[in-house]
């Protein structure tokens, strides 16, 4: 049975990525965890009486409980089952600490949270997240994206790295709406070098098993462009990446936000830790 973690602040962008969670997994046997956080800021947290936050709690269980009742009524699956997680730690301390307690295979969230201005790729908790956590995927939903069957994934390499089993998170993916992937590489080089005729070669053979196809774009502008262009040309469904030390997700992270408005979330974006 898949376990899968759907932090929700209670914004709309949350329930929106729940939703998504449920139509991808429909024929999976599922249990979905709402984890939900009411850590205060310190500077807030020394005004606030012990009366007062236990009063937070309540409600937020509350909340939490009517989230569930209402996932169960709009998902008539009997393969899913639904369960609350209520935490006093910061929202990536209490995922590591789900993902430890409840054996977590996946993170469903939205790219921003209740504040999130249009203009920001991603909100400060999910960058602060996709840093964070380093022993589970996490799938990433824009504001208001409506779920379409994932039928086209897009990979990007550079074939610099050689991956094994940390590609196996992909494949299941793939597996569940028979999913092609499509693996793209924008030639920085040439020609590859032995190292990369070697990965691309391991990469075929990887993914055997799978429907994929690899696909050769010049290098004629920014990388987060030609994969915006990627995107649009193959009506990719989901984008596909591996978080590594100096991989591009680390770069358009790390950039300041007025940078990352080039770079829009505008289908589902899969990242994947790096086992290295």
């Amino acid at each position: 049975m898949k376990k899968i973690l759907l932090p929700t602040d209670f914004s709309d962008n949350a329930w929106c990525a729940a939703v998504y969670a449920l139509k991808l997994y429909e024929k999976e046997d599922c249990t979905f965890y709402f984890l939900h956080s009411y850590k205060m800021k310190a500077s807030a947290m020394s005004n606030i009486s012990n009366k007062l936050l236990r009063s937070m709690a309540d409600n937020a269980m509350q909340e939490l409980l009517e989230l569930k009742d209402m996932a169960e009524r709009a998902n008539d699956n009997l393969n899913h089952n639904f369960e609350v997680v209520l935490s006093a730690s910061a929202m990536d301390d209490a995922i590591d600490m789900a993902i430890t307690k409840y054996n977590i295979d996946l993170i469903v969230m939205g790219t921003k949270g209740a504040t999130g201005a249009k203009e920001i790729f991603m909100g400060s908790n999910t960058v602060k997240i996709i840093k964070h956590v380093k022993s589970s995927p996490i799938l990433l939903i824009p504001h208001e994206f409506d779920f379409e069957e994932p039928k086209q994934i897009a990979f990007p390499t550079d074939f610099n790295r050689f991956y094994g089993e940390e590609l196996l998170p992909l494949k299941n993916l793939s597996k569940l709406h028979d999913s092609k992937i499509r693996i793209l590489h924008i030639n920085e080089e040439k020609n590859l070098s032995h190292q990369q005729d070697y990965n691309l070669a391991m990469l075929k053979a990887y993914l055997e098993e799978n429907p994929h196809t690899f696909h050769w774009m010049p290098d004629y502008t920014k990388k987060e462009n030609a994969i915006k262009d990627f995107i649009e040309e193959l009506n990719i469904d989901i984008l596909v990446m591996i978080n590594y030390e100096h991989s591009f997700i680390e770069s358009i992270i790390n950039e300041p936000v007025i940078k990352k408005i080039g770079f829009h979330a505008t289908i589902p974006f899969f990242v994947i830790p790096s086992s290295a």
